[in-house]
């Protein structure tokens, strides 16, 4: 039978590292000030959200999110042992994009080398916190009809430009962190039913659409951008809007319910999965999820102490740097769920 399978893995990080500690320092400019910006401080931070620090771009505007997409995607490719002309369709998940259109996955392929009139396919799909997963149903469904064979998936964010360093806008401000992953797929006969990608699964509730959102400009409006950058009294709109205690109650419901489907239609226990690897939100979500889905604590991966939420790329990114630490393996087997904005949210299984 035939079956999608992950070729290769690859991640990246930039190297400036924001402690707790520095954030409430930081004006727009990431530039540290001698006073607080924020009323904040490293207890409140970590005891809210588990978060101890995350990795922030160089401010001077030669970066963007596809940047960090191409180097997790270069990493990627040659942990696969593929060139970049080998690829024949590339799915990028962002919220953060370079610029409104066109989307990341032109600008990456182009950056690989591989434009030109024989291009590749280009898809980018805005499912936020859950578009790796959404973005590896859609991979997994190609290869497993033919119409692609090697599919690059990337999940890269570049938040650090796009939030708002005052008091007013800390509950967001502190959680995230820049960063990209990537994962190179392509299909495999086996006759074994566990190998590969064994399922995926995801779901939408468009009721909580504004419980977590971004709008900068509403297209329905004239002037489309109706407000004062520069005014504070106006420009929150340029900054993520979030109802916490709507999200953190919908994403432990949603994730807990996720897991339980996964393993319900495959008919596999915990002992069969090697790792579970959620969505790094907040570690206060994941210790919730854990608990209430009965998952065995020591299997439970973590990355946001180190590097915030990085939304579309934190499941490619901490599978990445257990990898690297040596705790996760080849052919280990993964029990992956997300949660995001939309709301949206998605489960996956599958070997590494």
């Amino acid at each position: 039978m035939l079956r999608s399978t992950i070729l290769g893995l690859g991640s990246y990080v930039p190297d400036r590292v924001v402690t707790n500690d520095e954030i409430r320092f930081l004006n727009d400019q990431h530039v540290k000030c001698a006073e607080p910006q924020t009323e904040t401080n490293d207890e409140w931070i970590k005891k809210r959200t588990g978060i101890e620090a995350r990795r922030y771009v160089p401010n001077d505007g030669k970066i963007g999110s596809s940047d960090l997409g191409l180097y997790a995607s270069q990493r990627a490719l040659e942990d696969a042992g593929v060139t970049a002309k080998e690829i024949d369709c590339i799915i990028f998940a962002t919220l953060s994009p370079d610029i409104h259109f066109p989307g990341n996955a032109v600008f990456l392929q182009s950056k690989l080398g591989i434009d030109g009139e024989d291009g590749c396919a280009c898809f980018d799909i805005r499912q936020q916190c859950s578009g790796f997963i959404y973005g590896m149903q859609m991979a997994d469904s190609f290869i497993k009809t033919g119409v692609y064979k090697r599919v690059l998936v990337v999940g890269g964010e570049l938040h650090s430009h796009s939030l708002d360093y005052t008091t007013r806008g800390r509950d967001v401000m502190v959680l995230f962190g820049d960063g990209a992953g990537a994962v190179v797929m392509g299909p495999k006969e086996t006759d074994s039913p566990t190998d590969g990608v064994l399922y995926t699964h995801c779901g939408a509730d468009g009721s909580g659409a504004m419980d977590l959102h971004l709008k900068v400009f509403e297209i329905a409006k004239l002037p489309y951008v109706y407000y004062d950058a520069k005014n504070r009294d106006q420009n929150s709109i340029m900054y993520p809007q979030m109802d916490g205690k709507k999200v953190f109650l919908n994403a432990v419901r949603a994730m807990v319910a996720s897991v339980g489907r996964a393993l319900r239609e495959t008919q596999l226990t915990w002992k069969d999965i090697d790792w579970f690897v959620p969505h790094q939100a907040n570690l206060r979500i994941n210790e919730a999820v854990v608990q209430y889905a009965e998952i065995p604590p020591e299997k439970a991966l973590n990355t946001i102490q180190y590097y915030g939420n990085t939304t579309a790329a934190t499941v490619p990114l901490t599978i990445d740097h257990w990898r690297k630490a040596g705790k996760v393996k080849k052919g280990d087997l993964v029990l992956s769920t997300v949660f995001g904005a939309g709301f949206t949210w998605g489960s996956a299984i599958f070997r590494v």
